[in-house]
């Protein structure tokens, strides 16, 4: 424990120099350039405290007050805001700094001032610090309940921070003291509220996230400290505080651990065999591929397509093989299908085998009949396995859906990829390893209607107990009337129940009440998606409105006709399809009987 500790120190002090705390080392100057001496240390101690509480699980906390994670940025942007105009305006920072003064004599004890209104500021720029994913990190996040274990680690990655945030602001305040000597102190003051305000008016538009995003996406190893927490001493440590060993991935399948996708660049549609195989040379040897295991009826396989003759692994020897853990009511799983039946299409004659690996993630999702329609509809053409013991899932050491395996010929595993992205990276790997085994590869693969997510959307949530969040009140255990629908305002991602339901950890089933069952949801996406069944298949009615009106044709997603959608299978049902991620209200009336499992949106 004391060697992760020690490299969570590290590890927070190299990221707090990384790219992407720049949207708040603006503010961060700007509030410990002026003020008293003790204020630099007030706005260090505020930010480490929110971050790591945040960390640790604050939002499990603000759900279960019926808050949704924007009313933590609102209050950093109300902070900034008032601190700003404060800089603007001498008279009212005194106003201001006199109530905080009160909490000075928690911080040290020497002379000066501005420590409280130090902590103020440093506390609101916690909640939108995020500093670049690092595998500690994300260790610590991942765990879902907060232990001594995990809040230990936490802390020491926000001391890491907090020393170099504190160095940095130190220096900035004796660069500003120069200028206060040469006279233009007060043109520096009205300077930094100007950079405090614009830095608030930046997070409420949400310009701080894009940026992060441009970060992770176009500069390679932002992180500073990822060869030191990718090393095998953290990795083992991290597994132990996550409870999860990833056979063919790095630590939490961390993209900062820069598996083997990293090794790969995006070939041409033309490249040459030589540019191929020098592709291929650069895939490390990641280890036998594990075979099918515990494996229950097979699809698509056999002369035709038609028998369902099992595969293995030691039959497929000489093909590369493309193991593609999915199941069919994740929309995840769902947009990655375009580009797997262009791969499967292009190059199954030059020796590609896509097995597509169902693993369930609900209980309906282990029948036969519901995997096999599903196939038809989405009009995969490749094998598919139903994995309902998560035999081969477990074997790999697979921890996500979606999750591709590439197999080379020798039945050796070169390419790991998790989630959506990254497709170019995949063909290229496959073509590599096709060129390698010695197929004369041809031109790229073209997908079909491919789904583009809103690149900022609600998080999926779960109607049933087990996994729930964001829901206002509920979900409970059990029958229970959850009354009328909400007629305030709901903020962006809350969720709210309404008539009467019965819960349990997966499906939540709507009854007959004196209030239609209901569901409200407050979203910021282009798509929604939800999992719904019916009992024996039978159709039943759901009224779906938009702002309050029956959903347009126009808004509407394929499933939905009339405002009415029509239950009936058991799978993803598509509700609502914008031209662009946009927030509205989505609200729901459901016939008694249909029952509910998960909210995805894209």
């Amino acid at each position: 424990m004391i060697v992760l500790l020690s490299f969570a120190i590290l590890a927070g002090a190299g990221t707090a120099l990384s790219p992407c705390v720049l949207p708040v080392l603006p503010a961060l100057l700007s509030a410990g350039g002026v003020g008293g001496r003790r204020r630099p240390l007030g706005i260090v101690l505020g930010l480490s405290v929110t971050f790591t509480v945040t960390i640790v699980g604050i939002a499990n906390v603000v759900d279960g007050v019926g808050l949704g994670s924007d009313p933590l940025r609102d209050v950093a942007i109300v902070v900034l805001l008032a601190f700003g105009v404060a800089l603007l305006l001498p008279g009212l920072a005194a106003r201001l700094e006199a109530p905080l003064s009160r909490l000075a004599r928690f911080g040290p004890r020497s002379t000066g001032d501005g420590f409280a209104s130090g902590l103020l500021v440093g506390g609101a720029l916690g909640f939108v610090y995020t500093p670049c994913a690092s595998p500690i990190l994300a260790a610590v996040i991942s765990v879902s309940a907060a232990s001594g274990r995990t809040i230990t680690i936490a802390l020491a990655y926000a001391a890491g921070s907090a020393i170099v945030l504190l160095a940095l602001t130190l220096g900035g305040r004796r660069l500003f003291d120069r200028v206060r000597r040469a006279g233009r102190g007060p043109t520096l003051q009205r300077a930094l509220g100007a950079i405090m305000i614009l830095t608030a008016v930046a997070i409420l538009a949400n310009l701080d996230v894009n940026f992060d995003q441009f970060v992770a996406q176009h500069i390679p190893d932002v992180n500073l400290t990822a060869s030191l927490e990718c090393s095998k001493t953290v990795t083992e440590r991290l597994s132990q505080i996550t409870g999860r060993h990833a056979r063919f991935a790095p630590a939490n399948g961390s993209s900062a651990c820069g598996g083997s996708a990293s090794a790969v660049h995006t070939a041409s549609a033309n490249a040459s065999q030589a540019t191929l195989l020098a592709d291929a040379s650069a895939l490390p040897r990641l280890g036998p591929a594990p075979e099918f295991t515990e494996t229950q009826r097979w699809f698509n396989t056999g002369v035709g397509g038609h028998s369902n003759r099992p595969l293995s692994l030691r039959s497929l020897r000489g093909h590369v093989v493309l193991v593609d853990f999915w199941t069919y009511t994740c929309i995840n799983c769902i947009r990655t299908l375009p580009y797997l039946k262009a791969w499967d299409t292009a190059y199954r004659r030059d020796g590609l085998t896509i097995v597509g690996v169902e693993t369930p993630e609900f209980a309906f999702e282990h029948d036969a009949s519901n995997v096999a329609n599903a196939i038809q509809q989405f009009g995969l053409r490749y094998p598919v396995v139903q994995d309902n013991r998560m035999g081969t899932w477990n074997a790999y050491g697979n921890e996500y859906w979606p999750a591709d395996y590439l197999i080379d010929a020798s039945g050796q595993v070169r390419y790991a990829a998790f989630g959506e992205g990254d497709y170019d990276k995949t063909e290229t790997a496959i073509r590599a390893l096709l060129a390698e085994a010695g197929a004369p590869v041809g031109g790229k693969g073209h997908p079909q209607g491919v789904i583009v997510p809103s690149p900022q959307a609600t998080p999926e949530t779960y109607l049933g107990t087990a996994r729930a969040q964001g829901w206002i009140d509920g979900p409970k255990a059990g029958s229970h009337d959850y009354g009328p629908p909400p007629n305030g305002r709901l903020a962006v991602n809350d969720f709210a129940f309404s008539g009467t339901w019965n819960i349990s950890e997966q499906p939540a089933l709507a009854q007959s009440s004196a209030h239609p069952p209901g569901i409200d949801v407050e979203f910021q996406a282009k798509d929604v998606y939800l999992v719904l069944s019916s009992p024996g298949e039978r159709p039943l009615p759901v009224q779906v409105l938009l702002d309050g009106r029956p959903i347009s044709a126009r808004d509407a997603g394929a499933d939905v006709h009339g405002g009415v959608l029509t239950v009936r299978r058991q799978r993803l049902y598509s509700l609502v399809s914008l031209a662009r991620g946009e927030r509205h209200r989505l609200s729901l009336r459901f016939s008694p009987g249909i029952s509910g499992y998960a909210f995805t949106f894209g």
